[in-house]
This record gives C-alpha cells, sequence and structure tokens, in this order.
C-alpha cells in the first residue's frame, strides 16, 4: 500500500487538498474536455457534468481513497473500488485512459495549490493516485475477461428492441434481445447495462439501466423512466436538464430499433452466502432451500424507479424456489405512478415468506392510512440478521438506512445502489453507508438518464 513517507505527506496535506478538490476537479474536467471532447460527447454523461453531480463523485471519491490509506493503511477500500470498476467496465474504460486523467488531474491540482505542490507533495499524491488507477485497472481487467471482451468499443455491441410496454406515464419497458442471434448473457439479479444512443448533435451518449426479469429469460429488458428537468415542472430557476437518453428512447425507439448494449454489470447482487449457502442457479434446489443453512431474511426497499432491480431480485428468488422470510417496501407518488407494480405484486406472491408494504403519497380509496405518505417502519417487524437492500432517491434511502439501524440491523447488512453519481458518500459524515467511517467516500454511480 502507500510508503510511509507518501502516508506522513498525505495525512498532512489532506485538509488542504480536501478544502480544494472541488475547485480542482473543476479545473480538471475543463483541461480534459478542451483536449479531448469526445470524452464528454461520446462517455461522460453530460447532464450530470452540466448539474456538478459528477464532479462531486470524483472529488469525493478521491480523497476517500487517500483518507482510508492513510486510516487503514492494511487494507483496501473493495467497495469502493468494486463499484467504481463495474461503471467503468459497462463504459468500456481502457487502461490507458488512466494516464490521461492523470495528466490533467496533476495539472488542476499544480494550479489550484500553486507553490504548496512541491516535489514531495507531488510524489505522495502519484503514488496515491497509482495505487487507486492500478487497483481499478486489475479489477475491470478481471471484469472484461469474465465476459470474453475487450475494452474500449468493444464492450457495446447492436441489440434489438423486439417489445416496448408502457408502463406508466413516464415508465416504458423495452425488451431486447443480440442482433447477432447470440445468446444473452447472463446476469445477477440487481446488475444493470449501459445502452448507448446517437443523439441529434452526433454524441453518442452512454446511461446505465438495471436488467428486470428473470436472469434465465431468453431476452432482457430494462425500464426507463423519463427523466423531466426541473424547468419542466420542477421549480423556477433550476438547472436540471431533461434527461437526454431516457427523452431520445422514449421519443424515438420503437420495436424494430437497435441500440447498443454492453455485458451486465454492479455489485448490488444477492449473495448466496445471505441466501443461505447455496447458488442460485436454478437447479439443485428442489426442497425450496438454498442449501448450506437457513437464508438470512431480506429486505427489498425501493422508490420510484429504483424499483427495477428489486423486480429481477424477486423473479430471480421465486425461480429458486426460496423460501425464507422476504420483506418487500416500496414507496411511490401515488398507485399509477408506481411503474412495474403488477410485477412487484406478482413476485411477492411466488415467495411463501413475502409481504409486500407499499406506500404512496396521493393513494387510492381504501389504502392504509399507516401507509400514506414517506415510508415509516416504526410498526414493521425485521427479523434478526436482516440484510436488507435499497434503491431508489437518496432522502428515501438515508431514511429507510437510518430506521433499519435503529431496529437493530447491522450497518454491514445494509446494500444499496444510487442511479447517477453516488453522492451519499461524497461529502464528510460519520455515518455513511459503508462501514461506519471517519470520512465518507463516494463512487461514480451506476445510473443515469
Amino acid at each position: 500500500m502507500l510508503s510511509d513517507r507518501s502516508a506522513a505527506t498525505v495525512r498532512a496535506t489532506l485538509p488542504v487538498v480536501g478544502a480544494a478538490i472541488g475547485d480542482i476537479t473543476e479545473r480538471f474536467y475543463d483541461r480534459l474536455f478542451a483536449a479531448h471532447p469526445e470524452l464528454l460527447r461520446d462517455l461522460f454523461n453530460r447532464g450530470n457534468q452540466a448539474s456538478g453531480a459528477q464532479r462531486q463523485a470524483l472529488a469525493g471519491s478521491i480523497a476517500a481513497f487517500a483518507a482510508h490509506l492513510v486510516e487503514h493503511p492494511d487494507d483496501r477500500p473493495d467497495v469502493l473500488l468494486s463499484r467504481i470498476a463495474h461503471k467503468h467496465a459497462s463504459l468500456g474504460v481502457a487502461p490507458e485512459q488512466y494516464e490521461t486523467v492523470r495528466e490533467h488531474l496533476f495539472a488542476a491540482i499544480a494550479e489550484v495549490l500553486g507553490d504548496a505542490v512541491t516535489p514531495e507533495v507531488a510524489a505522495a499524491w502519484d503514488e496515491v493516485y497509482w495505487l487507486m488507477a492500478n487497483a481499478l485497472v486489475a479489477i475491470e481487467a478481471r471484469l472484461y475477461a469474465e465476459r470474453g471482451i475487450a475494452a474500449g468499443t468493444d464492450a457495446l455491441r447492436a441489440w434489438e428492441v423486439v417489445e416496448r410496454v408502457e408502463e406508466t406515464a413516464d415508465v416504458a419497458t423495452f425488451r431486447l434481445r443480440p442482433a447477432d442471434g447470440a445468446p444473452a448473457p447472463a446476469f445477477r439479479a440487481g446488475q444493470y447495462v449501459s445502452v448507448q444512443v446517437e443523439l441529434a448533435d452526433g454524441a453518442r451518449q452512454i446511461r446505465q439501466y438495471s436488467l428486470t426479469g428473470a436472469p434465465a429469460a431468453d431476452v432482457r429488458q430494462i425500464s426507463v423512466k423519463r427523466v423531466r428537468g426541473a424547468g419542466a415542472g420542477g421549480g423556477p430557476g433550476a438547472a436540471a436538464p431533461d434527461g437526454e437518453v431516457s427523452t431520445y428512447l422514449h421519443a424515438r425507439v420503437r420495436v424494430g430499433d437497435r441500440l447498443r448494449v454492453s455485458a451486465p454489470y454492479g455489485d448490488l447482487v444477492l449473495d448466496d452466502h445471505v441466501l443461505g449457502g447455496g447458488a442460485l442457479d436454478g437447479g439443485a434446489l428442489g426442497s425450496g432451500t438454498l442449501g448450506g443453512g437457513a437464508p438470512a431474511p431480506l429486505l427489498l426497499a425501493s422508490a420510484g424507479i429504483g424499483v427495477t432491480p428489486m423486480i429481477a431480485m424477486l423473479e430471480q428468488l421465486a425461480d429458486a424456489g426460496h423460501a425464507g422470510p422476504v420483506t418487500v417496501v416500496h414507496a411511490d407518488r401515488s398507485p399509477a405512478a408506481h411503474a412495474l407494480r403488477a410485477e412487484h405484486l406478482a413476485g411477492t406472491a411466488r415467495l411463501p415468506g413475502a409481504t409486500a408494504h407499499f406506500w404512496y403519497e396521493d393513494p387510492e380509496p381504501g389504502h392504509p392510512a399507516d401507509r400514506t405518505g414517506r415510508v415509516d417502519l416504526t410498526g414493521l417487524p425485521v427479523a434478526r440478521g436482516t440484510h436488507a437492500y435499497l434503491c431508489g432517491p437518496l432522502p428515501f434511502m438515508k431514511a429507510v438506512r437510518s430506521q433499519l439501524l435503529a431496529k437493530g440491523v447491522a450497518p454491514a447488512a445494509v446494500h444499496y445502489e444510487v442511479f447517477g453519481p453516488d453522492l451519499w458518500l461524497a461529502s464528510p459524515s460519520s455515518s455513511g453507508p459503508v462501514g461506519e467511517a471517519t470520512m465518507s467516500s463516494t463512487v461514480t454511480g451506476s445510473r443515469a438518464a
């Protein structure tokens, strides 16, 4: 890990670098895109760049990695690295791009901090950068090898839309099949794919969408929420634009059209050890157990379009004959806005130990009063040893996580997914979702619109 000399320098300069990291990343991106406009056009999410969300995520990840190196010199923040690596691999990031990033990042550091960047300071932070970069390159190489693909443009291939379903006014499901007739690659429930479209200005923008449906199905499906900018009802003066790719998919893509799609990635998956030690392969599970021991109680909590990975998890559990307790929690504006509501209910009904609890801000007549408004787990039993999987807007996940911890759920047993840059861990906190670290970390998010 970090050498003793560099560790002392990083520890001494971390407050200064941390205080300036926002300015550093802003300068970094300006330099990077001036030198390589194709990266903004065809790789980075232009919406997240416009809002500043991606810049915050990068700043947090660098500071968090450095802090972890000096506070925990004997281990590596693998949760942080794994999530970034999955995102990078879904985009086809190649090893040589890390040198490009380093060039412009260190130029930005020198510009912002000036004479404070002595040769010793530069060498220490260079060591931090390459420890992080080389770890990511190694993880990404393994991910590519497991999928039998190479980094770069070959990471995406053509898929044909074979069906389109309008789920709600703002959510459409696209069912896809590889255009070359090859079998659809296997995936684990909770994973996502990158989808690339060519926009009117020639930009080939990429976004990530959860795979829904059963992992064993012949086709793959994604459910896409049309992201409307803050100017379209989101409040005066707000700068958030409409989602470029989600708008394109809703307005333009029909049956017979082709999209470029990556292999499946993502680390928010149902772990075998949590489920009782057996493999979720649909095979030797005829007894309805998952082998190896009793499965842990599960809680699948989602809000809005965060329902998508939960649908796949329910399908996978049901196909495997899972008999353990499963609590399904979902929050939405109304039943009409609840995308995949029928699948949510049907997936729960297929599991003998599962119950569903839906909260709506604008419910139908007769909906229980204690299930109206925001999710409140006060009256909901949460079994000892529960493992929780969360997906939805950041305030929702923070609130649910706090309630679960208050009910005795272990911090390490709360797993989460953020759609877009992961800003949960981007600000200093003593109660971040990855352990209970003193300085929070961040990762590039797994989804965007």
